[in-house]
C-alpha cells in the first residue's frame, strides 16, 4: 500500500530485492562508473512496525519521547485547526487513534500523512542522536546522497501550519554539520516541496548562509514550465524565478520537468498578481487545464486529492500526457503530437540548461503515456499517482534509437541535451543564472556566465506562434542547440518557431 515511505528499518534491504551487503556493492559498482547511490531518508516519520514504535508502545523508556499521544481530543483538536491536511480525501486529520499507545489506554498519534506513519518527536534528543546513526550507518554502506525526505514538517509549532518552522531548519543544520565531520562526502537533498519564498531556505539561504542541504529540488521551476506551457504566457515564469532569492554558491538545484509525485500548484498571489493574475483563479485554472477539463486542454491528467471543501487539488499524469502526446496519440493527429512532443522537449531544454544537477523521471526519456493498470490493483487502486509511476516498457524502450518513433525522437534529444551540457562550463551549477525582462510575453529567457566559458542564453517560445526577442540579447553567439537549427536574426530580431527552444554561447 505505502509506496516505500513507511520504513519499518532505516537500515534493512527487503529480502526481494536483496541485502544491506548487496546494497554496499551495488554503490561501489555504481562509483566505479562515476554514479553515486542517492537513498531515501525519511524524517518526519517511521511505520508503526519500526522497532522504535514498537519499543515506544511497549514503554521502552529508550525510546519514550520517540512520538507524541494525547488521551483526548482537546490537544488534536487545537494542533488541526491550523494544520491543512496532506491527503484531505484518505486521511484527514493529522492524528490518529493507537489503542496500544498511552501505556494501553490508547491515544491520538501524530500521523501527518497516513494512520501507518508515526510522527517522530524531533524535541526529543534521542530522535536526534537516532537519526544521526542511521546516516552515518548508510554512509559506511556506500551511500553518497540522502534525499531528505518530508523536511518541511520536522517543526511543529502550535497554531501554524506546522511546516516550514524554524525547528526543520535546526535539525538540517545540525544534521549536516555532524555528517560534514564524520562523512564528509555525503551530500544532503531536500525533498522540500513548498512555496517559493520558503524554498531556498533548504539550502541554507537565510539571514546569513547556514550550511543545510547541498541540493533542494527547484519545484518553482517545475510548477511555471507547467503554467507556461498551460497559457502560453511566460510572463508569471520570468517574474517568479527572477523574485527568488539566489541560491547559495556551495548548493545547487536539483531541476526537474516531473517526479513521482503529484503537481502543487507553488503559485504565489504576490507573484501572479504581478502579471495581473489572481492567484487563486489561476491555480484552479491550471487544475482544470491539466486534468482536460479546461476547453482546448492537450492534457490528460487527473485531479490528485481535491479538497470539496477549499476547491483545492493537485495534478497526477505522466509528463507525456500533460503535454499533449497521450491524446495526440489516441486521435491520431500527427500534428498535435509533434505540438506535444516539442512541449515535452522544450520543458527539458530549460531543465538541463537552467544549471545545477537536471533529473530525469524514468519514463521521460521515451515519453511513456499514463499507466492505468493500477486501476485493477487493489492496493493502488484508490491512488492515481500511480498513473505517473509505470512498469518500464520495454517495447518502448527498444524503440529509442530509432528517429522516426516518438521514443527515439525524445530519447536522442535528451541524450543531446546531456552531452552538450557536460561542454559548457556556463552550465555548471555555480555560475549563477538571471533572468532578462523581454518583450514578447511567450518567451522565457535567462542567461549564464562563467569565467571559463563566457556568456550563455536560453530561449523557449511557449506559444504555438513565432515569437521573437531583440537580437541584442544573442549578439556574438552561437547556435550550440535548438529545435529547429540556428536562431535566424532578421529586422532587430531574434526569431523563435513555435513551441521552439535554442542553446546560445559564447564560440
Amino acid at each position: 500500500m505505502d509506496p516505500g515511505y513507511a520504513v519499518a528499518d532505516y537500515t534493512a534491504v527487503d529480502p526481494r530485492l536483496g541485502t544491506m551487503d548487496d546494497l554496499e556493492s551495488l554503490a561501489g559498482a555504481l562509483r566505479e562508473r562515476g554514479m553515486s547511490l542517492c537513498v531515501d531518508l525519511v524524517l518526519n516519520h517511521t511505520a508503526a512496525e519500526h522497532p522504535w514504535a514498537r519499543g515506544w508502545l511497549a514503554g521502552d523508556p529508550r525510546y519514550a519521547g520517540f512520538y507524541t499521544a494525547y488521551p483526548d481530543r482537546e490537544m488534536p483538536d487545537a494542533w488541526e485547526a491550523t494544520i491543512p491536511d496532506v491527503f484531505p480525501d484518505r486521511a484527514p486529520g493529522s492524528f490518529s487513534w493507537v489503542p496500544g499507545a498511552n501505556g494501553g489506554d490508547g491515544g491520538w498519534v501524530w500521523t501527518t500523512f497516513w494512520d501507518y506513519q508515526w510522527d517522530l518527536d524531533w524535541t526529543c534528543p534521542e530522535v536526534f542522536a537516532a537519526m544521526l546513526g542511521t546516516v552515518f550507518t548508510l554512509a559506511g554502506r556506500g551511500v553518497e546522497v540522502l534525499r531528505m525526505d518530508a523536511a518541511p514538517f520536522l517543526g511543529k509549532r502550535l497554531g501554524t501550519n506546522c511546516q516550514n518552522q524554524p525547528e526543520a531548519h535546526d535539525v538540517l543544520q545540525a544534521l549536516h554539520a555532524l555528517t560534514r565531520i564524520a562523512a564528509p562526502a555525503v551530500v544532503f537533498k531536500a525533498e522540500a516541496i513548498v512555496a517559493p519564498d520558503d524554498l531556498v531556505g533548504y539550502l541554507g539561504a537565510h539571514d546569513r548562509y547556514r550550511p543545510e542541504c547541498e541540493l533542494a529540488y527547484h519545484n518553482q521551476l517545475m510548477v511555471m514550465l507547467w503554467s507556461s506551457l498551460a497559457t502560453r504566457d511566460a510572463r508569471l515564469a520570468a517574474h517568479a524565478l527572477r523574485r527568488m532569492t539566489p541560491a547559495p554558491s556551495a548548493t545547487a538545484w536539483a531541476t526537474y520537468v516531473r517526479c513521482h509525485d503529484d503537481i502543487g500548484w507553488a503559485v504565489s498571489d504576490v507573484d501572479a498578481a504581478a502579471v495581473g493574475w489572481d492567484g487563486p483563479s489561476h491555480r484552479r485554472f491550471l487544475n482544470d487545464f491539466f486534468a482536460g477539463r479546461f476547453p482546448g486542454s492537450f492534457a490528460r491528467g487527473a485531479l490528485f486529492q481535491e479538497d470539496p471543501d477549499t476547491g483545492d487539488a493537485r495534478i497526477s499524469g505522466s509528463a507525456a500526457a500533460l503535454c499533449g502526446i497521450d491524446d495526440a496519440r489516441t486521435r491520431h493527429d500527427p500534428a498535435a503530437l509533434d505540438a506535444g512532443v516539442r512541449r515535452l522537449l522544450l520543458a527539458h531544454a530549460v531543465v538541463y540548461g537552467w544549471g545545477g544537477i537536471p533529473l530525469l523521471y524514468m519514463g521521460d526519456e521515451l515519453a511513456l503515456a499514463n499507466d492505468t493498470g493500477y486501476r485493477a490493483d487493489p492496493e493502488r487502486a484508490a491512488d492515481n499517482r500511480w498513473m505517473h509511476r509505470p512498469p518500464m516498457d520495454e517495447a518502448a524502450f527498444a524503440r529509442r534509437y530509432d528517429p522516426d518513433t516518438v521514443e527515439g525522437r525524445v530519447f536522442g534529444a535528451l541524450t543531446g541535451f546531456a552531452a552538450v551540457r557536460a561542454e559548457l562550463p556556463a552550465l555548471h551549477a555555480s555560475a549563477p543564472v538571471e533572468v532578462p525582462e523581454l518583450d514578447d510575453p511567450a518567451v522565457l529567457g535567462w542567461t549564464r556566465r562563467h569565467p571559463r566559458g563566457g556568456r550563455f542564453v536560453g530561449l523557449v517560445n511557449v506559444a504555438d506562434r513565432p515569437a521573437s526577442v531583440d537580437a541584442a540579447l544573442v549578439t556574438g553567439l552561437d547556435t550550440v542547440l535548438s529545435s529547429d537549427g540556428p536562431v535566424r536574426t532578421e529586422g532587430g530580431r531574434a526569431h523563435l518557431p513555435p513551441l521552439s527552444w535554442a542553446w546560445l554561447a559564447e564560440p
